[in-house]
């Protein structure tokens, strides 16, 4: 058995998605969790900044001795993933998984990707599916505007607001017909039944933050370091009581534990 914790950051609530997977397939690990809500979202900023961010957010997870670092980000998977090098653990990012994932389950070879501008702009999903298979149609758009909708916990499924920015985004893989979307921001599969209802009956979603989870299960499995105790810490960069609040929103259950504060710039440039 290895106690040592699991680590999963991200830029803010987005990455609880990944967290409830673990959950459902690895409930007796520890794990520790960052969200970097006072700098939330990513998506938007430079790649320079990006990088930096992320740097900041992994020294963050090894200072608790972690096992396994998962970074829950679409964005910092697609754009920062080669920071895995840099690290004394091993890295598991969102992309990989997910487009595997959907490349399995389309039937007519089109297959949308909702992401960051960031995750979007650097084809992270594409390439990687073209890979596999070079006769996909892949078809992207980028959704900005869910991430703040899911940080402010406008995730009912009658939610006026959220509908209507899903319509307008959702419209390119409709004109496209995809029968698969890969939802390439963890923040994304808490309106997952939004996105469901108006693309319609037949249409796969892939929720990144699951497949992460599934590959962080099979890669712990593998090389036994599987462990036991079941601890969730949950650490952020700011807000913390509202974090809380929405956190228990998305993982179906309320945290228990308190939720701490970093400070997170003190751990490098």
């Amino acid at each position: 058995m290895d106690k040592r914790p699991i680590g999963v950051f991200d830029s803010g609530l987005g990455g609880l998605s990944v967290i409830k997977e673990l959950n459902r397939v690895l409930p007796e690990e520890n794990i520790v969790y960052f969200g970097d809500t006072g700098r939330v979202p990513y998506g938007t900023k430079s790649a320079e900044t990006i990088v930096k961010y992320t740097r900041q957010d992994e020294r963050f997870l090894l200072s608790h001795d972690v096992k396994l670092i998962i970074a829950a980000c679409g964005t910092v998977s697609s754009v920062a993933g080669f920071t895995a090098d840099e690290l004394p653990v091993p890295f598991i990012e969102v992309v990989t998984p997910a487009a595997k994932a959907a490349v399995k389950a389309t039937k007519n070879g089109r297959i949308g990707v909702l992401g960051t501008a960031a995750t979007v702009n650097s084809n992270s999903y594409k390439n990687k599916m073209l890979e596999i298979d070079p006769n996909l149609t892949v078809v992207q758009n980028a959704c900005p505007v869910f991430v703040q909708l899911v940080e402010s916990g406008w995730i009912d499924r009658d939610d006026e607001v959220t509908i209507a920015a899903a319509k307008r985004y959702l419209q390119p893989l409709i004109k496209h017909k995809v029968d698969t979307v890969i939802l390439g921001c963890t923040h994304f599969p808490a309106i997952k039944d939004i996105i469901a209802d108006i693309m319609g009956e037949g249409v796969t979603l892939i929720n990144s933050g699951e497949q992460a989870a599934l590959a962080a299960a099979e890669y712990l499995n593998t090389n036994g370091l599987l462990g036991e105790g079941g601890r969730r810490r949950y650490f952020v960069s700011d807000r913390a009581e509202s974090f809380a609040s929405i956190a228990g929103i998305l993982l179906g259950t309320e945290i228990e534990d308190d939720v701490e504060m970093v400070a997170i710039e003190s751990f490098g440039g």
